[in-house]
């Protein structure tokens, strides 16, 4: 098995590739849905005006409105129908997730299996809509309480279509990530907030190269910034791949007469086991009570000014709140995505146990016992690759496309992508080989 396993990735290449029409068709799905939802991110709002918005926007891009844009692909800065973007389907994962722990009934219906997460998930997509109703209605008041002249028409009417349009907005990228995740390449949800990062890169790289011509930054500056983000990306790299391997041992067997040796195998505990889930989701608690402050400053209650400014760029309140979230995410997902009790429980069924534990019960524990430890290392990592960047970068002005968040979700996402690409490629030369061999099978 070993050795078959060994042919198929020698064998694996561009040939392969051109062979594999199910993975191409998955590959143009995806490509398509994608420019679906950058076509949409340049759509405005009906009632808007353009020039002031983008004066304002101008004028407060520095603060969590910039990190806001950054997630919704632009589409922020040009009040388009998907400003609010992927962020409430989040945010409304988030909260079943953390209702899953406590509510029995929610408990129960995780434990029934694939019916019973759909029942969750359609929780989830109504809960989703409420909360882009919500936001909606927010920046719907906060665009008419600015002074700047955003709405062209303020009222109930312009109130009314800017929620049934934005949270319009947010259902149809929530459907859409979910047709990407079973008919393209990829979770559709990381997708859409990947191709909303990369698609304003270049003009990020452009306005700092603009900023340099101009004497605001110096050459020295954004040297450093690229070695940093160049030093990002490895680190991301490296520990993305890090495994803590526990040994599994599997008893001698006897089987009639004959007397198999034991087999040993390994159980890998990846270093960050919840990816890039955790700044996702700090990002979206973070952005959710304060979508609209940015937009009406100085127009709203003074305690809503302050926490505004609080909560700006590179601020402390602002770097403490988001890494205690993506510390707390970091554990509470690897908590969803990995029993050690389940797994102590399998390897006890089919005869496995780690060398040195007894099965069962003290095997779940010391499972649990290196998960927290790495999970830890996890976090800590997040929080430098996350933090660190933001805090250099903000003392300068560069954009946040170059932070250490768009940089995790960058590298994750595509590293995610590009090994499901190449699990189609192994299955579909899996296929082939079977095939022959049957053929061979049967002119013998």
């Amino acid at each position: 098995m070993a050795s078959a396993a060994e042919q198929l990735a020698a064998n694996l290449n561009f040939s392969a590739f051109s062979k594999a029409e199910e993975l191409k068709k998955r590959i143009w799905f995806t490509l398509g849905a994608l420019l679906v939802y950058r076509l949409g991110t340049y759509i405005p709002l009906p009632g808007i005006n353009i020039e002031a918005l983008t004066q304002a926007f101008q004028q407060q891009s520095q603060g969590i409105l910039g990190m806001f844009n950054m997630f919704a692909g632009g589409a922020v800065e040009r009040m388009a129908i998907f400003a609010l973007g992927i962020m409430p389907y989040i945010s409304a994962a988030i909260i079943l997730q953390l209702m899953t722990a406590v509510v029995p009934t929610l408990e129960q219906l995780k434990k029934e299996g694939e019916q019973g997460r759909k029942v969750i998930n359609q929780y989830t997509r109504y809960l989703t809509v409420v909360l882009a109703a919500f936001q909606s209605y927010g920046i719907a008041v906060g665009l008419e309480g600015s002074s700047a002249g955003i709405v062209s028409d303020p009222g109930w009417f312009f109130r009314f279509t800017a929620v049934i349009t934005l949270t319009g907005g947010t259902v149809f990228l929530m459907w859409l990530g979910e047709q990407i995740t079973a008919r393209g390449i990829g979770n559709g949800i990381s997708l859409i907030i990947f191709a909303g990062i990369v698609a304003n890169i270049p003009s990020a790289i452009a306005g700092t190269l603009e900023l340099g011509r101009q004497g605001a930054i110096s050459t020295a500056v954004i040297l450093g910034i690229v070695a940093l983000a160049i030093a990002v990306i490895m680190a991301i790299v490296f520990v993305e791949r890090a495994q803590r391997r526990l040994l599994i041992q599997y008893p001698k067997r006897q089987i009639g007469n004959r007397m198999f040796q034991g087999d040993s195998s390994h159980l890998p505990l990846k270093l960050n086991t919840a990816g890039v889930i955790p700044p996702i989701f700090a990002s979206s608690l973070l952005l959710l009570p304060i979508t609209v402050a940015q937009f009406s400053a100085g127009q709203g209650p003074e305690w809503l000014t302050a926490v505004t400014a609080l909560l700006g760029r590179g601020q402390p309140l602002y770097l403490f709140i988001y890494a205690a979230l993506i510390v707390f995410f970091a554990f509470f997902y690897t908590a969803i995505v990995f029993n050690p009790k389940d797994t102590a429980d399998q390897l006890k069924k089919h005869g496995g146990f780690i060398p040195g534990i007894r099965p069962g019960q003290r095997t779940a524990d010391y499972i649990d016992h290196v998960l927290t430890r790495i999970t830890t290392v996890g976090a800590a990592y997040l929080v430098l690759v996350c933090l660190l960047p933001e805090m250099l970068i903000s003392q300068v002005g560069i954009p946040f496309y170059f932070g250490g968040t768009s940089l995790l979700i960058v590298v994750n996402v595509t590293m995610d992508t590009v090994q499901q690409v190449q699990g189609h490629l192994l299955a579909h030369q899996y296929e082939g080989l079977v095939k022959k061999s049957k053929l061979k099978g049967r002119r013998r």
